[in-house]
């Protein structure tokens, strides 16, 4: 099998741990391992100067490797989106921070993973994205697996957004600011702010506006076929857009519209693992001593 391997902070004691066991253990098990120039330096180094490694920059279409494992949070697995792009190959990550909703499991159990990959006891999720089109361009890499942010700057008051949805006027948003977020998202800042929880296969987007200055104002839940597009005023000269962790900023002369992506973030995970259970677990959603 070919395996690409990736980690955010290597230098984190954590995520340093838990990614050299990872090689360590494909290594054994005579698989063929990919990662970046930056990454070889560093299993070289402290593990064996002689292993061979295959180098990447990103995965092409048509790319004959298997899977691409991850060490470290949910924003390890948001990294990785520059990394796989369209090429469709499956990510798997594997935990080392402290929540990590789309973890699938824990490096302390990379042998007992590797061996239910090898017997094929794995579901490939295709999680829709998000992308951002703008003139002019904000981002070189405009796409987005939990969601798109409009921001106010941290010392201005705050700010309206005007939101369309086909070209159809759908709201003004007094607030400090407006998130668009995919299903996976759902869990994520649009929860934090009174967004609902969507299951991943949901053809939605949820558009949740931060701190409403109006009490009538609510998440609403949209087609995920649908583009939506922004006017941005204020009293301030420059906000902030964010794609997932990546922010940039921007003045309301910016154009800006969000789509669904053309393709998916294909998520592995072990037939064991069920979105449900990781509501409960994570979330504690539904703990009750009375259960």
């Amino acid at each position: 099998m070919k395996v690409a391997v990736y980690a955010r902070n290597v230098r984190d004691s954590r995520h340093q741990e838990g990614f050299l066991r990872l090689v360590t253990a494909l290594s054994e098990r005579g698989h063929d391992i990919y990662c970046s120039a930056s990454l070889e330096d560093f299993v070289h180094m402290n593990l064996d100067a002689k292993l061979k490694l295959h180098i990447f920059d990103y995965l092409q279409p048509g790319s004959d490797v298997d899977v691409l494992i991850c060490v470290g949070g949910d924003g390890t697995i948001l990294d990785t989106l520059n990394l796989v792009r369209d090429s469709r190959v499956p990510v798997l990550a594997l935990n080392t921070g402290r929540l990590g909703f789309l973890a699938s499991a824990t490096t302390d159990a990379i042998d007992d993973v590797l061996s239910e990959i090898d017997k094929g006891n794995y579901v490939i999720e295709e999680r829709s994205m998000l992308q951002l089109t703008s003139d002019p361009l904000i981002f070189d890499y405009n796409f987005a697996l939990n969601d798109f942010v409009i921001h106010k700057k941290e010392t201005s008051s705050m700010i309206v957004v005007h939101a369309y949805m086909n070209g159809e006027f759908l709201n003004s948003y007094w607030s400090d600011g407006l998130i668009v977020s995919t299903p996976s998202g759902s869990t994520g800042y649009s929860l934090s702010c009174g967004g609902p929880i969507l299951f991943p296969k949901s053809e939605s987007f949820v558009i949740t506006p931060i701190a409403p200055h109006n009490l009538n104002v609510r998440p609403v839940v949209v087609p995920d076929n649908a583009v939506i597009s922004f006017e941005i005023e204020g009293r301030a000269t420059s906000y902030l857009a964010s794609l997932d962790a990546r922010s940039q900023s921007i003045t309301e002369d910016v154009h800006m519209a969000i789509r669904k992506a053309d393709h998916p973030l294909r998520l592995m995970r072990l037939s064991s693992v069920q979105f449900l259970d990781t509501l409960r677990s994570k979330l504690n959603w539904g703990f009750d001593r009375r259960n």
